[in-house]
């Protein structure tokens, strides 16, 4: 049964994302593979759902960026929360699966590398985790460790590799993460990207998708002009 991602990302506390968990990957970042499941946090306020018609969802590139890349992921949907989670019981707390991008500002990455700081600022902007719209229920997907997962950029092929290549098993990330902090329901896990990832620009296209499983989505890029933006709700 097919779900709409919507119905769970009013939920969504956590973005948990990891690290060089394809090796091609690691190989061009020229860093080495981690022996454990390391991950970051993106902000829920990173969150871009897809559309299904124009104007499509647009990726925003933060005022005076220089360089973001686009990362294709598998994204995995917690479904009951829990604690020090074993891997023999992980695939018990997962509900389904979507493709996210992890959007990064390289540039900002790059020197929060060299000053030892931390990368919240590179991974943590507005619209720099786009979601498609389609949620795959866990006992609809026959073998969730042979997606194949492709994106586009203007029509060219940038990224496309199979989830068999994960370093990292969602269930070893799940029982890793959770000894560390508990998951909740709707959490989604981002199971790191494959190889190919490379920069954006004002007015690109962006095609993605899970082949033979989900439809092709499609987010543009634009520039972002800061504005003073009050929530309406407070």
């Amino acid at each position: 049964m097919l779900r709409k991602i919507d119905q769970v990302l009013p939920r969504t506390k956590k973005l948990l994302c990891l690290l060089r968990n394809y090796e091609l990957h690691a190989k061009e970042m020229k860093g080495t593979v981690l022996e454990d499941p390391i991950f970051f946090i993106k902000p829920s306020t990173s969150i871009l759902p897809h559309k299904n018609s124009k104007p499509f969802a647009a990726i925003e590139l933060p005022e005076g960026s220089t360089e973001v890349h686009h990362e294709l992921e598998l994204g995995v949907v917690i479904s009951k929360g829990g604690r020090n989670i074993p891997e023999k019981n992980a695939m018990d707390h997962v509900l389904g699966y979507c493709l996210t991008l992890d959007m990064t500002e390289r540039t900002v990455q790059a020197e929060a590398k060299k000053k030892g700081q931390p990368w919240s600022a590179a991974k943590g902007y507005d619209t720099f985790c786009p979601i498609g719209d389609e949620l795959f229920l866990k006992e609809d997907v026959k073998d969730v460790n042979n997606l194949e997962l492709f994106l586009n950029v203007n029509g060219q092929e940038r990224q496309r590799d199979s989830t068999k290549n994960m370093i990292h098993s969602i269930p070893r990330a799940i029982a890793y993460i959770s000894r560390i902090m508990k998951l909740e329901d709707s959490d989604i896990i981002l199971m790191g990207t494959p190889a190919g990832v490379g920069p954006v620009k004002q007015g690109d296209v962006i095609t993605c998708g899970i082949k033979d499983l989900s439809k092709q989505y499609t987010f543009v890029v634009e520039n972002k002009k800061y504005t003073y933006d009050i929530d309406s709700k407070l």
